[in-house]
């Protein structure tokens, strides 16, 4: 047993021990609904931390909202699916969909308002309940009451049927909806109490199987096939009024022999309120490793539900036996490690997984070594993978960031010289534009899609890539990617001071507006030039230099906070979104850039901002993000910024230092404890006067990993000063 994952056990162990005496309920401080609504997109039903399952309900609309299958506007259930996404900007999954029913139907997904159209049924959303690991809802059609738990690979129900006839419960193979279609659908009665099948499909991920067994509490009367296309099966039962019927579901992306396996393994000896309990258990264990005093109710409220959106992927992808579907749909038995999915890497790499580097790191050499053996399939690191399939989802190679920075910080379990491989291959491969890097240094607008979003973000993944050919002694290859790092210099364009398009001729792109951020024609994803002036993470030096200095560049800096908040274009795309002037917080790009205020000598401004995002951005609403939650970057950013230190530079393996927003947080890490302090804070004294690390003045601008991983205490001392200690 590695030394991380013993020390996590014990932890745990502690951590388990010291809620049962403090009676802390970390869970119950969870508010599941917040970004529920407006555009947040989150998953809302019963799964446990990292697991395969996330069961709960699946909504008739099929809009941009809706990618989750859930939102607070909209109460219609067509059924209750094992897969759902959690604040993707894109929609996929709601597998293998169960839905309780009375009587006689319409089998189909339905309109709103129309009962004959479908089976789907309103949601009592007064009498819904949702919390960890736990979801329930009233279905007023029939007067059945769902409920729903979750282990990591299976998903528990438990439907309390009214008097009537004709009790049954709609097995729905098709409604992934409009995010997929399709290819072979499947499941048969192989006893009275249990079906097997499986769900093979076409979209996001492109190439998706799911297979699965359910068993019933008591058996059903008759297994119906409502159609030749084995879209929709219809199990009979014969209840009374009250009755409970429960159903057991498994999945694996291996087989039905592999589903059956983790049935035997989580389902077959515990039954829905041990689940329950467990599933919850699990969520308190996860979401008590940071634990904030201090703070408000409201901000508690916000900060463990923030844990615990972060926690609902990766997901498990792997069989308890760990066999495993790889990135080219071969199945393989045991890699020596559990193997997850959906990576969200444009998002994630920024602060939710090198704060998992932090909190996790007896999971990150498996989600590491994942993205390795992604590396083997593909010829390539992921970029946005899901089940087992290469999206190409958004901008860059950022599954190169990913492995870097852990890699980096010295993460046990992972073979560095694999890694590097696996790195330098990704950041040498022509796909997405690479092989422009290679010819001109850079990627022009004529020759490849949003070109600088594209270049600046494989720049950061050179960077990234560098510092661990630094490492490992490859000086040549270090060199080699530290310089080409520096190809964002390539758009500077020093007449309108901005990152601009450039062609394969290197002339500048005629029509310069930078505040286009049309999604037609354009140089940047997501955003205009306005944001991308300022993703240099790793290079706020060579950009100060560009700039003029570092006078002009903070006035440049302060402008982007009060310019007009247009966005000009066709198109433009709704992820852009929670606007102070020109700064973006509801997209990513924008991440890191207040924390520049500390590393360019002001940081009470980046202070003011801090405090500006966290009031504003952040509330304990359903509309409660400020955009997508992004698979948890929304809520890490949100985390971190609380704790008072954020990873701007990726691999770097230090952590700048903001301003933390509550008294005392204690972070479970490797070396036993470390805390965060914050002495003589009131609505006045709200900036950083002193920082001392275990005592000593920190006279630096920012706590390196492993002097966190260490355990100790960072203390910040505030006062009315705007100053600057280091």
């Amino acid at each position: 047993m590695k030394r991380t994952k013993l020390f996590v056990m014990l932890m745990s162990l502690a951590a388990l021990v010291g809620c049962a005496t403090a009676e802390v309920d970390y869970s119950a401080k969870v508010n599941p609904k917040i970004g529920s609504g407006g555009h947040g997109h989150v998953f809302v039903g019963a799964n446990v931390p990292f697991g395969m399952t996330q069961v709960g309900p699946t909504s008739i609309s099929q809009e941009w909202d809706w990618c989750s299958g859930y939102h607070d506007s909209e109460s219609s259930v067509i059924g209750f699916s094992h897969t759902h996404l959690s604040g993707t900007g894109c929609g996929d999954l709601f597998d293998v969909t169960l839905m309780p029913v009375m009587g006689e139907v319409t089998y189909g997904r339905g309109r709103l308002g129309d009962y004959s159209t479908g089976f789907w049924s309103e949601a009592d959303r007064t009498q819904e309940i949702v919390e960890p690991g736990y979801y329930s809802v009233p279905l007023t059609r029939y007067d059945i009451l769902a409920e729903m738990t979750a282990t990591e690979r299976g998903g528990l129900h438990r439907y309390t049927f009214p008097e009537g006839e004709d009790a049954s419960i709609i097995l729905d193979l098709v409604h992934g909806g409009c995010w997929d279609r399709p290819e072979d659908l499947y499941a048969e009665a192989v006893s009275d109490t249990r079906i097997e099948g499986h769900r093979h499909t076409y979209g996001w991920a492109n190439a998706q199987k799911v297979f699965f067994v359910m068993e019933f509490s008591k058996p059903f009367t008759e297994f119906e096939p409502i159609d030749e296309y084995n879209f929709y099966y219809r199990i009979h039962f014969d209840t009374e009024a009250g009755e409970q019927i429960g159903v057991k579901v498994a999945l694996s992306t291996v087989s039905v022999e592999g589903a059956a396996l983790n049935f035997e393994a989580e389902l077959r000896n515990t039954d829905f309120d041990a689940a329950r309990e467990e599933a919850y258990r699990k969520w308190n264990s996860e979401i008590s490793k940071i634990r904030i005093e201090g703070a408000t109710p409201v901000q508690e409220e916000i900060f463990y539900t923030a844990m615990y959106h972060m926690y609902v992927a990766p997901s498990l992808f792997s069989d308890v036996d760990r066999k495993y579907r790889g990135a080219d749909n071969e199945v393989y038995d045991d890699p020596g490690f559990d193997s997850y999915t959906t990576f969200s890497l444009w998002d994630t790499y920024r602060a939710k997984l090198p704060l998992m580097t932090i909190t996790h790191p007896e999971l990150m050499d498996d989600i590491t070594n994942t993205m390795i053996d992604i590396y083997k399939k593909q010829s390539f690191l992921p970029i946005w993978h899901l089940w087992g399939c290469e999206t190409g989802c958004m901008v860059g190679s950022p599954g190169i960031i990913a492995v870097a920075d852990a890699v980096a910080k010295g993460i046990e379990g992972i073979d560095s010289e694999e890694a590097w491989g696996a790195l330098y291959n990704s950041a040498m491969h022509d796909i997405r534009g690479g092989r422009h890097r290679k010819v001109y240094g850079f990627m022009p607008n004529d020759l490849q899609a949003e070109s600088i979003a594209h270049d600046m973000e494989f720049a950061i993944a050179d960077a990234a890539a560098a510092i661990v050919a630094e490492k490992l002694g490859k000086s040549e290859e270090a060199e080699y990617l530290a310089t080409r790092s520096h190809s964002w210099t390539n758009y500077y364009d020093t007449e309108s001071g901005f990152i601009r398009g450039k062609s394969s001729k290197g002339e500048w792109r005629a029509d310069f507006n930078p505040y286009n951020a049309s999604r037609i024609a354009n140089e940047y994803c997501e955003g205009n030039a306005w944001q991308y002036l300022w993703l240099v993470p790793h290079d706020l030096e060579l950009l100060e230099q560009y700039m003029g200095g570092r006078e002009i560049t903070i006035e440049r800096l302060d402008e982007l906070f009060t310019t007009d908040t247009k966005m000009d274009g066709e198109d433009v795309t709704p992820d852009i979104s929670g606007l102070i002037g020109q700064y973006v917080h509801g997209n990513e790009p924008s991440h890191h850039i207040i924390y520049f205020y500390t590393m360019l000598g002001q940081p009470w401004k980046g202070a003011d901002r801090l405090y500006e995002v966290m009031a504003t951005m952040y509330s304990n609403q359903p509309d409660g993000l400020s955009g997508n939650e992004d698979v948890g970057q929304m809520s890490a950013w949100y985390v971190m910024t609380t704790l008072g230190f954020y990873p701007v530079e990726p691999a770097a393996g230090k952590y700048v230092l903001g301003v933390p927003m509550v008294d005392k947080a204690e972070i479970d890490v490797e070396g036993g404890l470390f805390t965060v302090k914050r002495e003589g804070y009131s609505e006045q004294n709200r900036y950083v006067q002193r920082v001392e690390l275990n005592g000593v003045n920190l006279e630096r601008n920012y706590i390196t990993h492993r002097e966190i991983v260490e355990g100790g205490e960072l203390k910040f001392y505030m006062g009315a000063e705007k100053s600057v200690w280091y």
